[in-house]
This record gives C-alpha cells, structure tokens and sequence, in this order.
C-alpha cells in the first residue's frame, strides 16, 4: 500500500500532485534553511562561566554567526540560510570549531543540553551585555527586565532554532493551482500563517519525537512550584517518568502572565494587532517593578505584558529580516512573512552540533505537511488545547495511556501521531524526488518507531543511561561536554578557515566601536522612536 493511502483526510492529494509534477516538484530543491543554535559557557567543574564573552569570538552584537542570547554565558551560533543541510551542518561545525579553539584559554566547555548545568543564585547568573550603542543598550535592558520578570535560572535555557522558508518557484504553482488572484507575496503571507495554525496543532508530535530533557538539575527548581520527583538512581536531579522536554513546560519559557495572552494566528493584522497590544498596555505586575529605579538606571524596557515581541514563547514565529532598529512586527506589517522560525526542538545532548540531518529531514516533510493540508481558522478554545495538549506531551509524552485534546474528542496520542506521521511521509516522498534518493523516507520511518518504541526517543535514551550509569542529570551532561570538547579538539580549522573567522571576529568589533563612538540620541529618546512603529501596527491605537 503507499502512503498516501490512508492519509489524513485534510490533507489535499491535488496538491501532492501537483508537485510530483516534475517543474512543480523541482521547486523544493529552493527551500531554504537556516539554525540558531544556544549553547552555554561553563567551567571544567560544570558550571557557569563567570567570564565576559570571549574578545576573539568578535562583537556579540555585531557578529554575524556568534553572539549570545539571555546570559552572557549563552552563546548562540546562527547560520546563513542554505538550501543544501550538508552545507548547513558544515557551517555550523565550522563556527563551533573555531569557537572552541577560543575557549581552550579558559578551559571552557560548551554545555550539550538544553535544561541548564549547576547554578548558583540570580546574582550569579550574568546578563548578556553588548555595549554601550542604543541598540546594544536596548539588548542589555530587555535582558534585565526579563531576569526581574521571571528569574535569571530562566535565561540559562538553551535550544535550537529552525528557519524555514520556500522559494518564489513554489509560491507560484501553489498559488496557480489554488486559483488565487492575490499578490505573491499577500498569497506567501497568508499561506505562511496556515502553515504556522496547523504546526500549532501538531508540534507536539516534534517534542515527543525530539524532546530530550525529562530531567534538571535539583538546584534548578529550588525555591520553585513544581511537580517532579526525586530521580531514584542519583542524587540532585528531579525528573518525571515519562517527560519528554521540561523546557518546553512551565519549568522553561513559559509566562503565568502571559496565560491570559490569546495570540491570534488567523491572519497577519490580528497577528499584529493581539501582539501590539500586549506591547503597549501597561500589565499591572510589571508596574511595580518599575522601568527604572530610584537612581535611574533601567529595569526593564516598559511595564507593559511583553516588552517586545521576541518576549511572546511561541513554539513558531512569523519572521521577516529586520532593518537596523526596526521592529520585528514593523518588518511584518511592511513586507509580509519571509519565513518560519521552529522554536519547539531541544539540543540533542549526544550531538556534538545538538541536532542531526534526520532531525531535519523530518522537520521539513513536518512543515510541509503543515502547509499542503487544509488550515482552518483557529478559536480560542482551540488555543488553550494546544497549550493543554503541549503540557501533556511535555510531562507525560510516554505514557502509553496518554489522550489529547481534538476538537470535541479526547483521542490516544499515538493514532493522531501516526495520521501526521503519514501525512508527512507523503511530503517526504515528494522531497526525495526533488532532491533524489530516499532519505527523507527513511527519516520518517525512524519516527514511526518511535512511536511502538517510546525507549528509542531522546527523552527516554537520557533517562536510560543516568539510570544504567546512576548518574545524576549533572554528572550525565558533563561526561557530553567533555566528549564534546574532546572530539572538537581533534578537528582544529584550516588556516584558511580560522583566518576568516578570525577577520570577522575583529570586523566585528570595530563595527560595535564605530556604533558606539557616531553621534548617538538620548537612550530615551531612542526607546520613543522604537515604539512609535507598534502604533503602525494594524488595529493599534497610540
């Protein structure tokens, strides 16, 4: 039988058609791809890294491939989009190559998981810093106010980023055999946001697949409401039997604020209007810590329930580059979506990059998927399911019992998992013949094990082994660190290679020194101007 029978029923066999045809389907070779992978910093010992980040590794705020993110022991590697993921793989290995050599200095490690190593107070925890610019200022504050929001343990979580777009070719045919009369790009934007409705409807089936940190640190929940239990074969780590990813649950980036917070995917301008507002209304919490205390100095950017956008902990983001100083919404509201940035997928501890080539092979027939099949408008009770549903996954992904909510209906999670992974081996067939061979396939298949076999998903192998070697979380993830380091020590870069990044280290810095050194605004009078772009926003008032 093949896949395509049996198929979900909502998703369209005249389009998977439509692109088996050979000028249609050869549209895909163009998808574009691109990582933004987080790793901490942390001492031998494992640790946080107490150190600045390191001056070889170039500006934070101005280095193309390496900054850092919420600490700045949080180092965040970014590639360039690629329409080929070995060339993608072999960038990012590069930027990690060279980033170790700089580390060896202080004998510093990357972290390979996602929930953090050992951590002392808030205090010890360092905010990422980028200078003294305006824009580098902004980046420090929304910083600050975050560790006043939630916490500074929170900004020691690491994961990886996908983006994810589709080239012109594509948008053409699928808008030649929908019939739409739209310009491209409305017609691309539109679309995009339908992909992003029915990826929130499914990426939960990413966590249980993917999910790799059903345990943390003890230190990690001290002084925190939570339901883990002791782990029984080491001391110092919490866990749940059957977790899939505690980072993806109230332990990681969640907001009890922003639960009140219902974003509307239905179209861009309600997109814009529902986050705009949360931008520009005052939340009462945040008033009482103040924007600035008594000496003046920044607590956070506003009072508001989302200091910018990036504040909102969506498992998928609408994206379009930026221009310098403009918002994210700002881009949006003026060209429309560009691409997708997946935000749901933890590091693979036992990766040395944190993620594989299968990972994403799956990711793409996943967001394909998401985008062929029909995507109806979404309600609010169809937004707290999926937060419901993403809860369940998160904490009890394993279980062999385990429901989720459908619309009217409870249904067993594996069923509904095996229809998408169905759908999305019809989308894989159709990436193999763009792109020859049959890999995308066999990643698939490697999923459906996963689901008879829930002991095969990363969640389950972490569990296994700190049970086998009665290992704590801490001391599992640091024996990876150490092969990690070990393994990246015997691949030092060419001389060509380090060179380059080398010269885009300092290009860099004295790109940060001739922002910091032109004739600035007053920092708070910056802050005026870049708020004054949410009032464009669709709906938004001033």
């Amino acid at each position: 039988m093949s896949v395509s029978q049996g198929l979900d029923q909502h998703l369209s066999h005249e389009l998977l058609a439509t692109f088996a045809e050979p000028a249609n389907n050869a549209s895909l070779r163009g998808i574009l791809r691109g990582l933004e992978k987080e790793s901490l910093r942390v001492k031998p010992e494992g640790t946080l890294a107490q150190t600045d980040h390191p001056q070889a590794l170039g500006s934070a705020l101005t280095h193309p491939h390496i900054t850092t993110d919420y600490s700045e022991a949080l180092l965040e590697f970014i590639t360039e989009p690629f329409t080929d993921v070995e060339h993608l793989l072999e960038q990012l290995d590069n930027i990690h190559r060279f980033t170790y050599q700089q580390l060896d200095s202080n004998r510093e490690r990357l972290w390979p998981a996602s929930m953090p190593c050992t951590l002392g107070s808030d205090a010890e925890i360092p905010v990422a810093r980028y200078g003294t610019s305006n824009s580098g200022k902004m980046k420090t504050v929304y910083r600050v106010g975050l560790g006043h929001r939630y916490g500074r343990s929170m900004q020691t979580i690491a994961g990886i980023h996908y983006n994810f777009s589709l080239p012109d070719d594509f948008w053409r045919a699928l808008q030649t055999q929908s019939g739409n009369q739209q310009s491209l790009q409305d017609f691309k934007t539109e679309r995009y946001f339908g992909l992003i409705r029915n990826f929130r409807r499914n990426f939960w089936l990413l966590i249980y697949l993917f999910g790799a940190s059903p345990a943390v640190c003890s230190c990690f929940v001290k002084n925190r409401a939570h339901k883990l239990q002791p782990f029984p074969a080491a001391e110092k780590t919490m866990y749940l039997p059957y977790a899939t990813s505690l980072r993806m649950g109230d332990l990681g980036y969640q907001s009890d604020a922003q639960k009140t917070l219902v974003v509307n995917y239905n179209n861009l301008s309600d997109y814009l209007k529902t986050l705009c507002g949360a931008i520009t209304h005052s939340h009462p919490a945040y008033e009482q810590i103040g924007v600035k205390d008594s000496a003046g100095n920044y607590q956070q950017l506003n009072s508001s329930l989302l200091q910018i956008e990036n504040e909102f902990y969506s498992s998928i983001r609408p994206k379009r580059t930026t221009e310098r100083g403009e918002t994210a919404l700002q881009a949006l509201r003026l060209r429309g979506v560009e691409y997708v940035e997946v935000r749901c997928v933890d590091l693979n501890p036992y990766e040395p990059l944190g993620i594989t080539i299968e990972q994403m092979e799956v990711m793409d027939a996943f967001l394909l998927y998401c985008l062929l099949s029909d995507s109806p408008a979404t309600d609010e009770r169809e937004f707290y399911q999926g937060q419901e549903n993403q809860k369940r996954i998160v904490n009890s992904g394993r279980d062999p019992a385990l429901e989720l909510l459908r619309g009217d209906n409870s249904v067993p999670m594996r069923i509904w998992a095996q229809e998408i992974l169905q759908g999305s081996t019809a989308c894989a067939e159709l990436l193999d013949q763009a792109k020859g061979g049959d890999a995308y396939r066999q990643s698939l298949t490697l999923q459906f094990a996963k689901l008879e076999n829930p002991e095969l998903t990363p969640s389950a192998r972490v569990l296994r082994d700190m049970t086998s070697a009665q290992q704590s979380f801490y001391a599992h993830t640091l024996a990876l660190a150490e092969q990690h380091r070990a393994y990246f020590a015997t691949r030092p870069l060419a001389e060509k290679d380090y060179t380059e990044f080398a010269q885009m280290s300092a290009q860099s810095l004295q790109t940060q020194t001739e922002l910091e050194t032109k004739q600035q605004m007053n920092f708070d009078t910056y802050l005026e101007s870049y708020y004054a772009q949410y009032r464009g926003c669709t709906g938004c008032g001033s």
